[in-house]
């Protein structure tokens, strides 16, 4: 019997094509999980506020994945680890304060979320990159790039409400194995 659940995504069925063992994404996730849960723990207590049970739940959810989750994604996979329905109400709070204490992103493009393991500073800008391949995010952030664009937007006269940057291509691990892939396929 498969217990898979039906894709509903554009990546849901990446499984078939894409072994989580073999995945730069999932095994990065996997390696920083433990220590950012620990360090969430820590600048919770630090900052006077709780860590509560389903928030802690909720953003174990996001590391269990290479993948950014919707908030309904989040409740979905809470009930097959737990057993017992969460509201999506109760979700979204959780996420709103994960996000306001810097241990998550929104990403905009996706209306979904992913568990931040870095350390970042007030203000500074960060750019996803998205793959299309296997749905893996890669965090990354550099103050060249953040001054560039901050000299554009002064330049332009805006007022940003967020400094996020999403980019959407193939990621490095994609495009080995696609070459790889290719390499095979071609005849001796």
């Amino acid at each position: 019997m498969n217990t898979r659940p039906a894709p509903h995504g554009p990546h849901d069925d990446h499984d078939a094509h894409h072994h989580h063992g073999s995945c730069g994404h999932a095994t990065e996730r996997a390696a920083v999980a433990g220590d950012a849960m620990a360090r969430a723990e820590a600048d919770c207590a630090r900052r006077g506020v709780r860590l509560t049970p389903i928030r802690r739940d909720v953003l174990q959810a996001l590391y269990t994945t290479h993948r950014p989750l919707g908030a309904y994604d989040i409740a979905d996979q809470m009930a097959r680890e737990t057993e017992r329905r969460v509201a999506p109400i109760t979700i979204y709070r959780a996420l709103e304060f994960l996000l306001e204490q810097g241990f998550i992103h929104k990403l905009e493009t996706r209306n979904a979320f992913i568990a931040c393991p870095h350390a970042h500073e007030p203000g500074e800008l960060v750019a996803f990159l998205i793959c299309e391949a296997c749905g893996g995010v890669d965090e990354v952030s550099s103050p060249a790039f953040g001054s560039a664009l901050a000299r554009v937007v002064a330049q332009a006269g805006f007022s940003p409400r967020a400094r996020v940057v999403e980019i959407a291509g193939i990621c490095a691990h994609c495009g080995v194995r696609a070459g790889r892939d290719e390499a095979v396929a071609e005849p001796a």
